[in-house]
């Protein structure tokens, strides 16, 4: 919307052209979605706590746990609805990549508050089978609608990191990925989501670094100095991430340790689903899940951990998700929290430099 306005301004005095970079666009869309998110933090932990929507503890977690009782939940929808004020006053709405991934944030924040909700109502969320339908279906149809959209071959292959001729032609597998991406990124940061902010300041870091990424991939000169696809339009991803990124900080600021709000399903689950579309759009689906390390940490230890207890009756963690068995080796929460950080931001560095590195 602004935009638009901005650019009627700008016939009447040049200065107003600066708003049609997407650089500093991406940066006012930063500071918008931190500044809204700090605007609703207190309105939502405020409503929330007067109507006890609080988040249930683990009876067979970390007894540092207990003390959380009572704390409210659901505070992702301050981050989405940060997102999507923002990406509608900031971002080209003309551009269908950022319809999708919009519909990707708040179709899965819808499936996250319906777990949420029925949490907070019936002492229990949805069944784990209907979660995962709702992801798929949505998935499905986010992954169809993108191949269908596909203008250009590099679109619909798969690039390999450091090695710029090898590319694969995916066809109608590239359906099969984006499913995988979306669905894979949005449970990942959920399981992540189990100590104050640490799934928040990953998904941040990993937003900022998608925007980079989409801007090089939107400009014709970067990607061709850097042997990465070339695909217009998809540097306006780069406001959205800034947006993303900005809107996430604000949140951290009441989810920091100790927490005055958790993110739950509605955000946790919009985040990553956003994260994984915008790996797809980009075609660095490899560079994020590395950027996503701890992330897919996080989920691999519950796989390990279920299939080892089915098939030998033994644990390999002393708890799953990986982070709560540092917490059960004796591990103060805001160490686990901190190295966890370390280790993204590392993670983070390493998937940007293969950029360079081919």
């Amino acid at each position: 919307m602004l935009l638009w306005l901005t650019e009627k301004l700008a016939e009447y005095s040049g200065a107003f052209n600066v708003f049609h970079y997407i650089t500093f666009r991406a940066m006012v869309g930063a500071v918008t979605g931190l500044a809204l998110t700090l605007l609703f933090g207190p309105i939502v932990i405020r409503q929330f706590s007067q109507r006890n929507i609080s988040e249930s503890i683990r009876p067979d977690g970390p007894t540092s746990h207990h003390t959380k009782a009572g704390t409210p939940t659901m505070g992702g929808i301050m981050i989405v609805v940060a997102i999507v004020i923002a990406a509608l006053l900031w971002c080209d709405l003309t551009s269908h990549r950022v319809w999708i991934v919009l519909a990707a944030l708040v179709g899965f924040s819808l499936i996250g508050f319906l777990d949420d909700y029925r949490k907070f109502r019936q002492q229990r969320g949805i069944s784990a089978g209907l979660k995962f339908l709702l992801q798929s279906v949505l998935g499905i149809s986010i992954a169809v609608t993108l191949f269908t959209l596909a203008s250009q071959p590099e679109e619909t292959e798969l690039i390999v990191p450091l090695f710029k001729d090898v590319i694969i032609p995916l066809g109608t597998g590239y359906i099969f990925l984006t499913y995988l991406m979306i669905v894979g990124m949005s449970n990942a940061v959920n399981l992540a989501d189990g100590l104050d902010g640490l799934a928040i300041l990953p998904a941040v870091m990993i937003a900022a670094a998608l925007g980079f990424i989409a801007y090089l991939v939107g400009h014709g000169e970067l990607s061709a100095y850097l042997f990465i696809p070339n695909i217009p339009g998809s540097g306006e991803l780069a406001v959205l991430c800034g947006i993303i990124a900005g809107s996430g900080l604000g949140f951290l600021w009441f989810n920091a340790y100790p927490a005055q709000v958790f993110m739950g399903d509605v955000g946790a689950l919009a985040i990553g689903a956003a994260l994984g579309v915008i790996g797809v759009l980009v075609r660095h689906e490899i560079v994020l899940l590395i950027m996503s390390g701890i992330f897919v940490l996080e989920t691999a230890s519950v796989i390990v951990q279920v299939a080892s207890f089915k098939m030998t009756g033994k644990r390999v963690f002393q708890m799953a998700p990986l982070h709560h068995h540092f917490e059960l080796k004796g591990w103060p929460e805001s160490r686990v929290i901190i190295r966890f950080w370390i280790i993204s931001f590392v993670l983070v560095l390493i998937g940007l430099s293969m950029l360079k590195l081919r």
